[in-house]
């Protein structure tokens, strides 16, 4: 009679096990899509944030005029041949180096900033590109939602200063 109860206990242990790794697995499908959503990588949907130092001007813009930003970034062959992940492997490379070796570090930040400076001058082509081929209307309209992006950002600034 003991031998029955012993079977039937690691079934039931092996099925929870098999059932978490398979709800972890499910979640982790789940974030990785909604994750993708929320991005706008599917369909090349307006990206979620483009800003690019351009602050309340790029929060004002509508997901149509956002997602014609991005996608002309995108096609942009000068930003897509630079390899963002390989400079930061590098930095880390440099902080991790024994001797450390400030100049190294300095040559690499400063490329780093030349290149982000060179991605936000091409945003802002686009933007302007972007407006300029708005009709009356949609310029208008644009300006009224920077006008309102204005006014949120200053309570913001207010509260800020009287600290």
């Amino acid at each position: 009679m003991a031998d029955p109860i012993e079977t039937t206990a690691r079934p039931s242990r092996l099925w929870r096990i098999v059932l978490v790794v398979s709800l972890a697995l499910n979640l982790a499908v789940v974030g990785v899509v909604g994750g993708a959503l929320v991005s706008g990588r599917f369909k090349d949907g307006p990206p979620s944030r483009i800003d690019f130092g351009l602050g309340p001007v790029a929060r004002a813009m509508s997901p149509d005029d956002r997602r014609e930003i991005g996608r002309a970034l995108r096609q942009d062959r000068s930003l897509r041949s630079h390899d963002f992940s390989g400079q930061m492997a590098a930095m880390t490379a440099a902080l991790r180096a024994d001797p450390y070796q400030p100049a190294a570090l300095e040559a690499l930040l400063e490329d780093h900033a030349t290149r982000l400076s060179q991605v936000q001058s091409r945003a802002r082509l686009a933007v302007l590109d972007r407006i300029a081929a708005m009709s009356p209307d949609d310029r208008s309209s644009f300006a009224d939602r920077l006008d309102a992006e204005l006014q949120r950002e200053r309570p913001a600034r207010e509260r800020r200063s009287g600290d």
